[in-house]
């Protein structure tokens, strides 16, 4: 490290793991305003944190993140660094203690499968059951409401024993049966 460089510089990025390494999901929602991001992050920088793994939305104007971060700092001490984000009420903050995955990541093909119509209730849940019963797992997920139109776009792993082509046959069929249209395609690896 740098002469004078502090704790912060080290993070992001470096894949640290030693033996007293915990990992911890942080939740960060509520109102929006600039700055969440670059506040919540460099608290925990400051904490000696790694950033793993995150998301980021906007959903009707709240703000909802999600971190996954390892180091060497209890749930508690990370609760506290984040408190004055919460201060003013506008923002709420949880950290939870998770797992470190061991083992290899489960081996599924991506795909993308795509819904898009008019609104009304249980579009996501019938669409997402079919992909469930055939053993398919949502990696991402997003949904948009503009207007009267409704479009869902989930990234999704299949096994290997999934046939593709039956799977989206049940998903228009689905799909249809709600008054929306939905395609399943391979992803291209460079849209992950």
């Amino acid at each position: 490290m740098a002469p004078g460089a502090d704790d912060r510089d080290r993070g992001e990025g470096e894949g640290c793991q030693t033996a007293g390494v915990t990992t911890h999901a942080i939740t960060v929602l509520g109102r929006d305003r600039p700055g969440i991001i670059a506040e919540t992050t460099d608290r925990l920088a400051g904490l000696g944190l790694n950033l793993e793994d995150s998301t980021m939305t906007l959903l009707r104007g709240h703000f909802a993140m999600m971190l996954v971060c390892a180091g060497e700092v209890a749930a508690e001490r990370i609760e506290a660094t984040l408190g004055p984000l919460t201060a003013d009420g506008s923002l709420t903050v949880t950290v939870r203690e998770v797992p470190r995955e061991t083992g290899a990541e489960a081996a599924g093909t991506p795909y993308v499968l795509t819904v898009h119509g008019g609104d009304r209730p249980g579009i996501v849940a019938a669409a997402l059951g079919v992909v469930a019963a055939a053993g398919g797992n949502v990696t991402d997920l997003t949904t948009r409401l503009a207007g009267e139109l409704y479009l869902v776009v989930a990234e999704l792993d299949l096994p290997a024993a999934a046939d593709a082509i039956d799977l989206a046959a049940s998903v228009r069929r689905v799909a249809g049966e709600l008054g929306v249209e939905a395609t399943l395609r391979p992803a291209d690896i460079d849209e992950l």
